[in-house]
């Protein structure tokens, strides 16, 4: 007799806490527990599978880092911004070999002199002509030491388009990157250490 009495007071209570669950969620359809989850309150719900969502993107982004250092940063100057630095464009126009010779000094980190350089883009451009498939070889170095953004047939399709554009705006990029571009490589290091470790462009120069 005493089971059946706790099993009827048990049975009493359950009907008790279904008909509270009718009138705080009548949206619920008023059922009985089927079990302990129907208990939790819809708010309680949200915040349990707002704690499993940001968990699980906590997880992902731990078990997969991402990595910074292999984006590509944009140019520091813009292709077609060769006009706001006359000087360096008129240069790059009329006398092409001294701003590749001195880019090239740069971009080989002392390697090649910008004398060499310069005097084989000038042999090239009298007995090929097209001096440009050799000098965008060079753009594609430069965008590999500094992540530029760019490619290689954009590099042949820049040069090829507008060589004058095309080296102003990597005359420029270096120089904004620390370089003295008039003293060469080797005198660029010994006045700073700092710049063979290939660094960031400051903030403030993009035109």
């Amino acid at each position: 007799m005493t089971g059946d009495r706790k099993g009827n007071r048990c049975k009493v209570t359950w009907r008790k806490m279904t008909k509270r669950r009718r009138r705080r969620f009548p949206a619920s359809g008023g059922g009985e527990f089927q079990s302990m989850d129907d208990w939790a309150s819809p708010v309680s719900k949200i915040s349990k599978a707002n704690f499993q969502y940001k968990f699980s993107q906590l997880n992902s982004s731990t078990m997969n880092p991402s990595k910074p250092q292999d984006e590509e940063t944009p140019w520091s100057v813009g292709f077609c911004d060769c006009f706001s630095d006359m000087k360096t464009c008129c240069i790059a126009c009329w006398c092409p070999c001294i701003t590749f010779g001195q880019i090239a000094e740069i971009v080989d980190k002392g390697s090649t002199s910008c004398g060499t350089s310069g005097a084989l883009y000038t042999l090239i451009m009298f007995i090929a002509g097209v001096p440009c498939l050799y000098s965008c070889f060079y753009r594609s170095k430069l965008r590999e030491q500094y992540k530029l953004k760019g490619g290689g047939c954009g590099d042949c399709l820049l040069h090829c388009c507008c060589e004058t554009c095309a080296l102003t705006q990597e005359y420029r990029e270096l120089r904004n990157r620390g370089f003295d571009m008039s003293i060469g490589w080797h005198a660029n290091v010994e006045k700073n250490r700092g710049l063979a470790m290939a660094p960031v462009v400051e903030k403030g120069m993009t035109k």
